[in-house]
């Protein structure tokens, strides 16, 4: 008969929860101060470095970890400016989404985010999912404001060119940084207590 000790390992350690605030507040700063706002049509739309960062939160922390770092980064951006306030659930849905896919597909197989070819597909399928997530809520936002579905396709083109564009550099600029950022977690010794 095999016997425990009784404790049961927690599920995030101070570590994770320092690294969750650290990775959701520099997507928070990078929102805030690196961004530029393009008008179009049926509103503006952010070309923003922080799309980078929420790769990267899925990629070095995980699924669940890195969706909580992408998403209240996001959010709590959201909720200090009155444009976007309302979106602010809807903005924590699909950063979560965005990094807890790009992470889960990062540490599939016991890979714990190390397979380089992994990670190239993880940061794909996450800038698919961020172009995706965002084309669903345009034309939901825009149908339930009265559009008709082809309506607010057509309507949603000119933001979704630019989603598309940041999609594109997240996922080069996290595919490059992913490694170095890791080795110096590692180096500074936060990878191993991590309750990865």
């Amino acid at each position: 008969m095999e016997h425990t000790t009784g404790k049961k390992k927690s599920m995030f350690g101070l570590y994770d929860i320092v690294m969750i605030g650290l990775m959701a507040a520099i997507v928070f700063v990078l929102t805030y101060f690196v961004k530029i706002q393009i008008p179009t049509p049926t509103g503006p739309v952010m070309f923003k470095a922080a799309n980078i960062f929420i790769l990267l939160s899925g990629l070095l922390l995980g699924g669940i970890r890195g969706g909580l770092a992408a998403g209240l980064g996001s959010m709590i951006y959201d909720l200090l400016d009155p444009a976007y306030v309302t979106e602010s659930w809807i903005t924590f849905i699909r950063f979560f989404l965005i990094a807890f896919i790009c992470g889960v597909i990062a540490y599939a197989r016991g890979s714990h985010g190390e397979n380089k070819v992994q990670n190239i597909i993880a940061t794909v399928v996450g800038a698919i999912s961020s172009v995706a997530l965002y084309a669903i809520q345009c034309v939901i936002m825009l149908m339930v404001t009265g559009s008709s579905f082809s309506a607010a396709v057509v309507a949603s083109a000119p933001k979704l060119f630019v989603s598309s564009i940041n999609a594109v550099i997240a996922l080069v600029f996290a595919a490059l940084l992913v490694f170095p950022l890791r080795m110096a977690l590692k180096r500074a010794g936060v990878y191993q207590k991590l309750s990865l």
